[in-house]
């Protein structure tokens, strides 16, 4: 499925265990109408420019709560690998687990079969995605190598052209 900027974006709800400790759910819709949310997509914990992104992530979570958004990195990960990963690299946003692949598929992430390193299948590429208050795509970008990262300056020139 590819998703374009105007498109609503696809709703769902992922389970989180590093932010709390507790196994929470969050869903896309709880935040329509209250905030911007910013979701990040990565191939896998534990693994370098992974880790680079996520810390330059949480480096940068004031800058994106300034501008009312909600910062989010979904991988394929279980919750436990993701918490371990969070707690070992002073990751502190919220982690959800697309255990199943099913976000994946929605916002048209996953590598083709084959297409990650050590053919391994069912990883998500590194992407961004800006959704406004209103569920609205606002800005995707779809890395089709895992070691380049998102333009983290577009991101927040994206989110404050929505306040």
């Amino acid at each position: 499925m590819s998703l374009n900027i105007g498109d609503t974006a696809p709703d769902f709800t992922l389970k989180s265990k590093n932010e709390t400790g507790d196994v929470k759910d969050y869903s896309l819709s709880e935040f329509k109408g209250n905030k911007n949310v910013v979701l990040f997509f990565y191939p896998q914990s534990f693994t370098g420019k992974c880790t680079d992104e996520m810390c330059s992530i949480t480096k940068d979570f004031e800058d994106y709560s300034s501008m009312n958004a909600v910062t989010f990195g979904v991988s394929v990960d279980s919750i436990f690998t993701q918490d371990a990963w969070a707690k070992a690299n002073g990751i502190t946003i919220p982690l959800l687990s697309d255990f199943n692949k099913e976000v994946i598929k929605k916002y048209g992430t996953r590598y083709a079969d084959g297409g990650f390193v050590h053919n391994m299948n069912g990883v998500s590429k590194r992407a961004a995605f800006v959704i406004d208050k209103e569920g609205k795509i606002q800005y995707a970008e779809i890395l089709e190598s895992a070691g380049d990262l998102p333009n983290f300056e577009k991101i927040k020139e994206v989110l404050k052209s929505l306040n």
